[in-house]
This record gives C-alpha cells, sequence and structure tokens, in this order.
C-alpha cells in the first residue's frame, strides 16, 4: 500500500469536504417559491432569472485583488454602492457565496465613519469620487446580510448575523431621521425637506424589525413611508402609482432637489422602481396598502396605458408621456406591480414582455430586469429567519445544547431530564411536544419541510429557545 499517496488522497479529499460543507447553502437556486399573496406568472421559468443573472454577471462583475468583487457602473471604471447593494442581493438568492462574499468585503473597505459604503468608489482602487451614503445601497445590502445569514448561517470567515446588525443599527441612526421615522436618502443629507420615494422599502423594515427584536421602530418607518407616496400623489393630482422622484416629506416637492432631472418632480428612473419596492410588502407579507399601491401601479399601465406594450421610460404624474424608450427598469417594475393586479393575462403578458427586453451592456437595466425577474419567478423571498423572533435566550441555570446546527432533520438535544420540548415551525405551528426521559435526546423531524424552526426548552421555571435550520 502507498501510505504517501493514500495521505495525500485523504487531505485533498477532507480539505474538499470541508470547502462543500463551508459553502453549503440552506436554500439552493431555484427556491421557486409561490407566494402567499398576490398572483404569480402562469409563464414563470427559473430559467429565464438564471439567464439574465448570466449575462449580469459576465457584463458587470468585476474580481478586485483579496478576494474582492465590484460591479461596473454605467461608466466601467467606477461602482457605485447601489450597485454593490444589488449584486449582494442577487448573488445571496442565487446562493453564489464567493462573489457575494467579495462584494460584501467591497462595501466595507469603502465605508466612511458612520459605518455605510461611500457612494462612489473608483473601480478596485479605492479611491472615492462620490462620499457618504446613498440610503438604498445599505437597506438593500442589510436585507442581503439577513438572507445570508440564512443561506450559509454565520460561524464561518464572515458572520453575517453580526453585520447585519451592525449595518440596520447604522440606517436607524444615520439614514433615518430621529423623531418622525422620515428615511433619509442618504446618512448625511436630507429628511422631512427632502426623500427619495423610490429607496422606502417597507418590506426589508418589517424584516429588520424581527431580525433585531425592534419591531416597533421599523414598523413605524413602513407605515411612515405609505403615508409619504399617498400625501404625494394627492398633492400633485397623481394618477396610478405615478410618484415623484424625489419630494419632501409633506408630499410637496422639494426645493433641495431643484439638481436631479426635472427638478424631481416626475416618474423617472428613480422613481420606476418603487412599484418593484412595494409590491414585495405585499407579496412578502400580506400588507395592503403594499397591494393598494402597487394595484394603482398595474391598473395605470393594463387600462391608462392600454398595456405593457405601451410603457415607456418616463412621465408626468398626470400621466402624461415623456419618455421615449420601452426598457427593462420601466416595465418589470410594473411587471412586478401587477402580482398585486388581480389580472392574470395582463400579468402574464407583462412577464413575456419583460423576458423579451435585451439591454446586456446596459447596468441599469440589465441589473434590474435580474432582480425583477428574481422576485417574479419567486426566487427573492423573505427568509424564514426574519419571520421568528429573533430573541434566543438561554438562562444562565438552564444548560442546553442542539447540534447539528443547520442538520437534515435529525438532531440531538441535551436538555435536563423532564424538561419539555416544543418545536414550532415558521408559521408558529407546534410540530412536536415532548418530555424528556434522558439528557440526550435524538430528534426525527426528517419527514417535515426544510427550513427554520423555533425549539423552546421547558424545565420547571426557566426557558431556553433556539432556532435550527432543517436543509
Amino acid at each position: 500500500m502507498n501510505l504517501t499517496l493514500n495521505w495525500k488522497y485523504f487531505t485533498v479529499l477532507a480539505t474538499t469536504m470541508l470547502y462543500i460543507s463551508l459553502c453549503a447553502q440552506t436554500q439552493p437556486f431555484p427556491a421557486n417559491f409561490t407566494f402567499s399573496n398576490g398572483l404569480m406568472a402562469s409563464n414563470k421559468n427559473a430559467a429565464d432569472a438564471t439567464a439574465s443573472y448570466d449575462i449580469w454577471k459576465t457584463n458587470f462583475v468585476e474580481a478586485c485583488s483579496n478576494g474582492r468583487y465590484r460591479v461596473k457602473f454605467d461608466n466601467a471604471s467606477e461602482t457605485v454602492s447601489e450597485g454593490i447593494g444589488y449584486g449582494m442581493l442577487l448573488t445571496v438568492y442565487k446562493a453564489d457565496k464567493v462573489t457575494f462574499d467579495g462584494l460584501w468585503n467591497y462595501y466595507k473597505d469603502n465605508r466612511n465613519s458612520n459605518g455605510v459604503m461611500n457612494w462612489k468608489i473608483q473601480g478596485c482602487s479605492l479611491g472615492t469620487p462620490g462620499q457618504n451614503g446613498a440610503t438604498d445601497a445599505e437597506l438593500d445590502a442589510a436585507m442581503a446580510l439577513i438572507v445570508a445569514d440564512y443561506q450559509w448561517g454565520s460561524t464561518g470567515t464572515i458572520n453575517y448575523r453580526a453585520d447585519a446588525e451592525t449595518l440596520i443599527a447604522a440606517i436607524k441612526t444615520h439614514e433615518v431621521e430621529a423623531n418622525t421615522f422620515v428615511l433619509k436618502p442618504g446618512d448625511m443629507f436630507g429628511g422631512s425637506s427632502l426623500t427619495n420615494p423610490s429607496y422606502f422599502a417597507p418590506a426589508y423594515y418589517r424584516a429588520f424589525g424581527v431580525f433585531t427584536n425592534d419591531s416597533t421602530f421599523w414598523n413605524s418607518v413602513a407605515a411612515k413611508a405609505y403615508v409619504m407616496i399617498n400625501a404625494n400623489l394627492t398633492q400633485n393630482n397623481a394618477v396610478g402609482g405615478l410618484v415623484s422622484d424625489w419630494c419632501a416629506a409633506s408630499g410637496d416637492y422639494s426645493s433641495q432637489s431643484s439638481g436631479y432631472h426635472a427638478q424631481g418632480h416626475t416618474y423617472y428612473y428613480d422613481a420606476a422602481r418603487t412599484p418593484w419596492r412595494i409590491v414585495m410588502d405585499y407579496v412578502w407579507h400580506g400588507n395592503n396598502d403594499g397591494k393598494i399601491y402597487a394595484k394603482k401601479c398595474s391598473d395605470f399601465v393594463r387600462v391608462t396605458l392600454g398595456g405593457t406594450a405601451n410603457i415607456k421610460d418616463g412621465y408626468n404624474q398626470n400621466g402624461t408621456v415623456t419618455g421615449q424608450w420601452h426598457n427593462a427598469t420601466f416595465v418589470g417594475a410594473f411587471a412586478c406591480a401587477a402580482m398585486a393586479g388581480e389580472n392574470q393575462p395582463h400579468l402574464d403578458a407583462s412577464y413575456t414582455d419583460l423576458k423579451n427586453l435585451n439591454e446586456p451592456n446596459a447596468y441599469f437595466n440589465q441589473t434590474l430586469k435580474t432582480l425583477y425577474q428574481f422576485l417574479l419567478t419567486g426566487n427573492f423571498y423573505l427568509p424564514p429567519t426574519a419571520t421568528l423572533s429573533n430573541t434566543s435566550f438561554v438562562s444562565n441555570n438552564l444548560e442546553t445544547a442542539i447540534y447539528p446546527n443547520p442538520n437534515n432533520g435529525v438532531f440531538t438535544i441535551k436538555a435536563p431530564l423532564q424538561s419539555l420540548i416544543g418545536v414550532f415551525d415558521s408559521q408558529g405551528k407546534e410540530v412536536l411536544n415532548t418530555k424528556v426521559a434522558t439528557e440526550l435526546n435524538a430528534i426525527d423531524l426528517s419527514k417535515y419541510s426544510k427550513g427554520l424552526y423555533l425549539v423552546k426548552i421547558t424545565y420547571e421555571d426557566q426557558q431556553a429557545t433556539q432556532k435550527i435550520v432543517i436543509q
């Protein structure tokens, strides 16, 4: 027997198995979730999302040194924080851990003193032509980190959970105006005097609240978003859901937006993303305000415009056309809104329209097309870790352990004799209730669906809870 050869083989095998273990994900792509709220396109196909992702990654993702990755902007020598946030969302849902980690490390390399990424960076060189944060990037990055914690856990090289909590705290402190719950467009400007409706992400806020045990605050930020959107529509006699790119918290136009396209008064490339962000609150959380707004947008296209084929890239708030191009940024967001539109043929036609648009070299259009397709195909989902309370209380006097975690449904619970063990799924339904007669207890939940579960251990007047992931 060649011991040297066998040892080398064993070493390679062990290294390979370790790598596979580190890169294993809870939810491989495609997830193909069917949302419990709204419609899903009958012609949806995850292969369409994959094709768009592959184009996006080939054309816009660049490897830097030290394992960093960046997303190329319109000017390919530059990167904006928005692009990093978008890239983190796409790669985490695609279960592309190497690229995700590289994008997040690039983000961290370029943070300012408030803990948010400077909004424009010179390629891989880390020069900073655009200083301070843009809030939409922070929101997307934080949501992506929550998904990463679900996908890969937080015991590896990057503690996604801790990083998510830190970034969410920075957003709360620096990008939500104190005492008003108004989302600022950046950490160093804006608030009640100037905000951007297309940054509003109430679906994320609810997830942040659960993940950080701060739902009262984040639900208030979500509620304020709808107040501002509805005020903007009412104040400016808008049709459908045509919010303006920029406005004051009162809904009126802001004197501080004079430097933006059309003074920020029109439904243009900022506002175009709003239906996508808002419909998420409906399909993820069942929020009725989200449904009402998204349906207005969908009905504007279906009824007022006569269908998705007639969408252009710009409107006054009264519905008159200002744009000339038919592209994915506008078509895809309206297609997502059709998930709340209660008209299946219109949603199916919108899905096909988006699929057939071919703009592979346009940073904004190709990136957003891919994000929209992820949502439309059920691959942009709310992870279970953001639907259960994040409380993990362990009494100092109650010694418990659960291993392995994650697991395949078969695991061991260590608990005192006569402890009561309850296991609950992500909807709060109890799937196991038993009293243990030994300290080490083999549990078999392999017949249940993959996902997040909550284990509650009760012994006398003490209680401990722990999340587990079945994969």
